[in-house]
Parts: C-alpha cells; structure tokens; sequence
C-alpha cells in the first residue's frame, strides 16, 4: 500500500505538505494542493481514516444502532439520517443487533473503537448500560423510541399508547367488539404500551380485555401468522386483530388467507408503523403512520447539533402519528360470522 512518503516523493513535496492538505491543518498553495491530490489518485493513496480522527478529535463518521435490519421501518429511519450526514460530510456506520442486547454492547464498543462523532440508537430495549457508556466517554447520543432515563441523550419519541388507541378506537368505531392484540416483546416497555392504549379503548368502551386475546408476538410476520391462526381457529374467534407493527400485521392477513376468511368482510385487521409495504399487500393494510423518513432527518440533524455543541440542554422530540385507513378494515358484519 502506498505512503504518505510515497505520495510527497511522487508530487515533489514534503511530507509535511502532504499532511497538511489531508488533515487541513495548514493552507498550503493551490498548485501544491492540487499536485498531491493528483499524486494521491494516481497512487490509490488512502488516508488512515482513524489515525486522523485521533489528532482531529472528529472522524466525521456517525453509528446506527439498529434492533433488525430486514424490517423496513428501520431501513427508512435509517435512509433519511444517512441523507442528512451525506448532506453534512458524514459517513453512516449501520449495526444490526437482531434484538440481542449483546450485540448492542458489541457494537457500541467498536463504533468507540473507530472514534465515531455520535451514535443513534434504535434498539427499543430497557437496558441502557449502551447509552450510558458511551454518554460517559463524551460521546454524542441520541435514542429514537426509546426514554435513556437519567442519561443527557437528546430523544426522539412518539406516544406508542396513543397510537394503540387510535388503531383499537379505529376498530370499535366500525362495530367490533372482540378485538385480539398481537404485542411486541414484554422487554420493550415502550413499545408495549400500544397494548396499554388497546386496553384503555376498549375499556373506555365498557369492554373488559380478555388474556385469551392478547399474545406476545416479537415484531416479525411469522410471529404474527402463527398468533392469528391460534386466535382465528379457537371457539370464539375475534372480529378484528391489531398487530403492534405492519409486518406482523402481514403475518396475520397470510393466516386468514390460509384459513379462506375474506378481509374485511370477515376480519378486519390494522397494523402500526405504515411501512411502505403496507400500500401493497392484498387488501392494502390500514395502520398507524409515523414519519419515518422524516424521523431520520430529524434525529441525524438533532446529533450533528449535538457534536457542534456538547453542552446544550437535552433534547426530547415528539412526532405525530396518524390513522391510515385503507382496505383491511371494515364495519363488522353479523351476517358473515
């Protein structure tokens, strides 16, 4: 591989003129600067990304902390912030912990290890022994869906228990009363609370939650599939499913497909997330919208705000959710019980 000393012997400059052009650190003449460049291309030259970040104290590299990498809500989170950091002359580093709270510790010590400028965290999960490290070391923080607690961590967030009684709400108003809920994980507080917001719909509508129609799923469409057969072959069978998120929403539609059910006219089911996919399934699926590109953008220009100024006050950002009403759901109907 080619060095910094081969670089200056090929443009007929110092070496500390090569090293000033890489690192900035000293205006040098544009014929000087242009003749490294062109030594550098020609040579295939590559600065040590982290040797500079140690003497600049800036890597200008950012870390995404992501709990599944196959789901499309995080793909689109992770879209808009890779826009905004390309947009600030940053580079993405994505993690994908597949919800293993290991993993996250690994991967938070090697983003340290590479002197990333800031990390965002997308993992959901209780355990903030991550934040905290890192928070600790000075490094810039920011959680989406996630409360890091008495950590300084700059947050976005959105109120998953309105977002349950919406969709459960959405529901009622169409005439169903016996409304199964397919949960997310018991370890993600957070996200657990769009069962909260499901049992206080149905209890401000005088109906009394039932176990029997209350599963724990783990946000992934063979979870969903394998609840909704369950649910929909038992004696009493609900009139509709609220899945806590679009793919396990996905899982429950193949299920009733399999069991010859029509949807709606025979069970109406409603997602939470309106990931893109969702306006393409058969019937489309109606759902829960959250911004997710915008939530990207949000969260990378939160975290470059925070590196420029570590000693700003902490910042708790909350976004709108929507009802997104399309095919799926429909006025239950006696007739086709």
């Amino acid at each position: 591989m080619p060095t910094m000393r081969d670089v200056a012997r090929h443009a007929g400059v110092s070496i500390a003129t090569v090293s000033h052009v890489i690192n900035e650190t000293r205006p040098v003449s544009q014929e000087l600067r242009r003749r490294v460049l062109h030594s550098m291309e020609a040579l295939g030259y590559q600065p040590n990304a982290i040797a500079r970040a140690l003497r600049n104290k800036h890597s200008n590299t950012l870390g995404l902390i992501v709990p599944d990498g196959r789901n499309p809500f995080f793909a689109e989170i992770a879209q808009g912030i890779e826009e905004v950091s390309l947009e600030h002359g940053y580079s993405l580093i994505l993690c994908d912990s597949d919800n293993d709270l290991g993993r996250v510790l690994v991967h938070t010590k090697h983003l340290s290890a590479k002197r990333v400028d800031g990390v965002i965290f997308t993992t959901g999960s209780d355990d903030f022994e991550d934040v905290a490290s890192l928070v600790e070391a000075g490094t810039a923080v920011l959680v989406i869906d996630m409360d890091a607690g008495r950590f300084p961590a700059d947050a976005i967030l959105f109120d998953n228990f309105e977002g349950g009684r919406l969709a459960t709400q959405h529901l009622l108003e169409l005439g169903h009363r016996r409304i199964a809920c397919i949960t997310g994980p018991s370890r993600q507080s957070l996200r657990r609370k769009r069962e909260l917001g499901y049992r206080h719909a149905l209890e401000q509508a005088g109906i009394a939650p039932q176990a029997t129609l209350i599963r724990e799923g783990d946000f992934q469409p063979a979870s969903g599939y394998r609840h909704a057969l369950e649910l929909l072959g038992s004696p009493e069978p609900p009139s509709a499913i609220f899945a806590c998120n679009d793919l396990m929403a996905m899982g429950a539609l193949r299920a009733a497909h399999e069991l010859g059910l029509d949807v709606p006219a025979r069970l109406s089911v409603i997602g939470f997330d309106d990931i893109y996919l969702a306006a393409y399934t058969t019937p489309t699926l109606s759902t829960i919208r959250l911004p997710k590109h915008e939530m990207g953008r949000q969260a990378a220009r939160m975290l470059l705000a925070r590196i420029r100024d570590p000693a700003r006050p902490p910042e708790r950002r909350m976004v709108e959710l929507e009802l997104v009403v399309r095919e799926s759901t429909a006025p239950y109907n006696n007739d086709h019980r």
